[in-house]
């Protein structure tokens, strides 16, 4: 049973090539078989959150954190996909 996030995770990897992640299952798969660097704190505790997420044991958005950081500490930064939802306040509409 694949445990999907409510955010996807869109990487760019050292390649240049964008990747997304849409679960646990995503992410274990790539750290155990693809990952660019076999070490790192940040490599080692996203496999343990990651690996803790399947057994339930911790929470997704805990695993899914810990995902980002080792992406981060290998080179290979979050993409933001998608527009930001905020509102930008109306000058015409305060309220003097």
């Amino acid at each position: 049973m694949d445990l999907t996030w409510r955010v996807p995770v869109n990487v760019r990897l050292q390649s240049g090539l964008e990747r997304i992640f849409l679960s646990v299952n995503d992410a274990v798969d790539f750290l155990e078989n693809e990952w660019p660097l076999r070490r790192g704190e940040r490599y080692d505790r996203a496999l343990r959150k990651c690996r803790g997420a399947l057994r339930r044991l911790v929470p997704l958005e805990v695993a899914r954190e810990a995902f980002i950081a080792a992406c981060f500490e290998a080179g290979m930064p979050m993409v933001m996909s998608g527009p930001l939802c905020f509102s930008i306040p109306n000058p015409s509409s305060a309220v003097a």
